[in-house]
């Protein structure tokens, strides 16, 4: 079940160039400070089995994944540029 839900999530962000999905392991669920200064989002899925729910956690620098981040990719998408343009940037605590 779990694996059928981070499956959707590999296979829907597959040619999105900021969207990392972690692994399974709760060790590695999203946090703020692998993101900080970068236009990356962070999406991990942790599944309770036995409760049968899963949650979905994520994490952006809403500065620059934010507003700012979206208008400069809207942009390059306008303007007919790499959609990764100008965004490139590694986060400021590199995973």
């Amino acid at each position: 079940f779990s694996e059928d839900v981070s499956k959707l999530y590999r296979d829907f962000y597959k040619d999105s160039p900021f969207i990392r999905i972690t692994p399974k392991d709760p060790k590695f669920l999203p946090n703020p400070k692998y993101v900080v200064g970068s236009n990356y989002c962070d999406i991990g899925v942790v599944t309770d089995e036995e409760h049968k729910r899963t949650v979905v956690f994520s994490a952006i620098d809403n500065l620059v994944k934010g507003a700012s981040g979206q208008a400069i990719q809207c942009m390059n998408l306008m303007f007919g540029l790499k959609e990764e343009t100008g965004l490139e940037a590694l986060p400021l605590y590199p995973a």
